[in-house]
């Protein structure tokens, strides 16, 4: 699990300095291309017809995780192809790839998952790493800044044992994310940016598939903190793959949460592979409920390859185009 912060570009980027000098090229233009949802709307070309849903492929999923990996470039020349608008989960120190394009990262790395709000032994450090992260994210032009609420067990016998770690209750960990997330969300909102607070299952075992012991694990507890803080800073991370394994009733929860979401994921499943008939999500019924709830943020393919990640890909965004 920690392997998968270091293939989504997670990392301790503690202070601005670090994440301005990775960006270095000037992404703040970005602010002006990217600027305005309904021109974003605009299917560019490609696969897309419709465009009512914002599609973005995952970069740890298709330059790491892969079978067959691309490199960035190659990530982006797809993407264009395709005719989506941008990627998520690109580090900062690429942006500039992004820029001279004219894409937007529609959700950036800050903390790692392991290590979050929940806990006061790291609550300190996370909102230091969320504010560097959404002021980078503001300069850029970008939306989103995504945010764990950590593991719930980060003490001597965990896997996740860190110095400052404990065994952290369900109860507790609640009132911590809602206070911490009070102390930073103000600060997101004025720079008009959101932290999306995702949902991970805690079911499947498997390497990249799941991650057992994370404290928010169910989509009701990350909506609470979320309507508790009651700020636009912090919205909901809609995760179609982890809210199906652990919570299922897809589009009854996604018309419960409309208000509060923020940013969607999805991959197949069982085995978050590509979408397609092969697995049990209808994604045509998913993306028309988005559409039928008025979401018009953006929608990340956040699926590990299998065979021909482009074809899996380009079949993936012409299931979701609603």
């Amino acid at each position: 699990m920690v392997q998968r912060d270091k293939q989504m570009g997670l990392g301790n980027l503690t202070t601005r300095r670090q994440f301005m000098k990775a960006t270095a090229l000037g992404v703040t233009g970005l602010a002006l291309t990217m600027a305005g949802g309904c021109q974003s709307l605009r299917p560019r070309g490609g696969v897309v017809r419709h465009g009512r849903i914002r599609q973005v492929p995952a970069n740890w999923c298709f330059t790491r995780a892969s079978p067959k990996p691309w490199t960035t470039d190659q990530l982006l020349d797809y993407t264009e192809k395709l005719g989506l608008p941008g990627v998520e989960l690109l580090p900062p120190d690429q942006w500039h790839l992004l820029k001279e394009r004219g894409m937007v990262c529609a959700a950036t790395p800050s903390h790692p998952f392991t290590h979050g709000m929940n806990n006061l032994g790291f609550q300190e450090q996370t909102i230091a790493t969320l504010k560097t992260a959404i002021q980078a994210t503001a300069d850029a032009g970008f939306p989103n800044v995504m945010t764990f609420t950590g593991m719930a067990d980060t003490s001597s016998t965990a896997e996740f044992q860190h110095p400052k770690g404990s065994n952290v209750t369900a109860e507790e960990g609640l009132a911590n994310c809602i206070a911490g997330y009070q102390k930073i969300a103000p600060f997101a909102a004025d720079l008009g940016v959101s932290m999306v607070l995702e949902p991970l299952n805690s079911r499947a075992t498997e390497n990249m598939r799941g991650h057992p012991g994370y404290q928010g694990d169910h989509v009701d507890y990350c909506a609470k903190i979320v309507r508790e803080v009651d700020s636009p800073g912090l919205k909901l991370l809609f995760d179609v793959y982890h809210v199906q394994i652990m919570d299922g009733d897809l589009v009854r929860r996604i018309h419960e949460n409309k208000d509060i979401i923020g940013h969607v994921q999805i991959a197949g499943n069982p085995g978050r592979g590509p979408l397609g008939p092969d697995q049990e999500i209808n994604y045509r019924a998913v993306m028309q409920a988005l559409v039928d709830i008025g979401y018009e943020g953006y929608v990340g393919h956040e699926w590990i390859p299998v065979d021909n990640p482009y074809q899996e890909l380009k079949q993936a965004v012409e299931i979701c185009d609603a």
